[in-house]
């Protein structure tokens, strides 16, 4: 199916899956912001995808819209590819995990089945992207992954950095200088109410580094 698909179309498609995942249907606007065009041209395709035979998504006029289920078999086999490049690109040709999302990007288009499946052998069919995202499956199951947000935490509680959803690389290069990357450990010890900063201790270290919730929303942890 994916051989009928323009670069563009696959671009929708992963996108509302995404937004799918935190707010049940995506908006036109949301879909907008994220691929950064007009909102008049989100509408315009997904009337293109909603009259694709066989439909790729459902839409409602004001009410957003959602994949149907060749939409979403479709998104997550290019979130599979996405996710596999980004591992390549870091355990094999050494790239940093803030380059990574960018370059697989323009690749995610254009590898072929054969190509995914190789790089997934050379990995030893690994289950999670350098971001700590799952990589779904040749089944295009999607394995488990942390679900709880770290704003949600509060002194004393402890426990490991599993996903770091943000693909800002300015961010990313942040969190690593502090050790902020999946699997380190924390603990939570400061919160300040009137603006949710979370202060934490990484891995043991002396110095204490202090998040924002900007930042805290985006990443995901197991509490121990």
């Amino acid at each position: 199916m994916r051989d009928q698909f323009t670069h563009a179309i696959e671009d929708y498609l992963k996108t509302i899956y995404d937004l799918s995942l935190t707010h049940g249907r995506a908006s036109t606007t949301q879909i907008a912001e994220v691929l950064n065009v007009a909102p008049a041209s989100v509408t315009g395709m997904i009337k293109r995808l909603a009259g694709a035979k066989p439909p790729l998504v459902e839409y409602q006029k004001h009410r957003g819209v959602v994949l149907t289920q060749d939409g979403k078999i479709a998104a997550i086999e290019i979130i599979r590819h996405h996710r596999l490049l980004e591992l390549f690109l870091q355990e094999t040709l050494g790239y940093s995990w803030d380059e990574v999302h960018a370059e697989a990007d323009r690749l995610e288009h254009v590898i072929s089945e054969d190509f995914e499946e190789r790089i997934a052998r050379v990995l030893g069919d690994p289950t999670h992207n350098p971001h700590g995202d799952p990589i779904p499956t040749r089944d295009l199951e999607i394995p488990p992954h942390a679900t709880l947000c770290l704003s949600h935490l509060r002194p004393n509680d402890r426990g490991t950095i599993r996903r770091v959803r943000d693909t800002d690389p300015e961010l990313l290069r942040f969190l690593s200088d502090h050790g902020i990357v999946p699997p380190a450990s924390f603990t939570v010890t400061g919160y300040t109410p009137f603006d949710g900063n979370l202060t934490l201790q990484i891995n043991g270290r002396d110095q204490a580094v202090v998040l924002g919730m900007r930042i805290t929303q985006q990443i995901y942890v197991e509490r121990e």
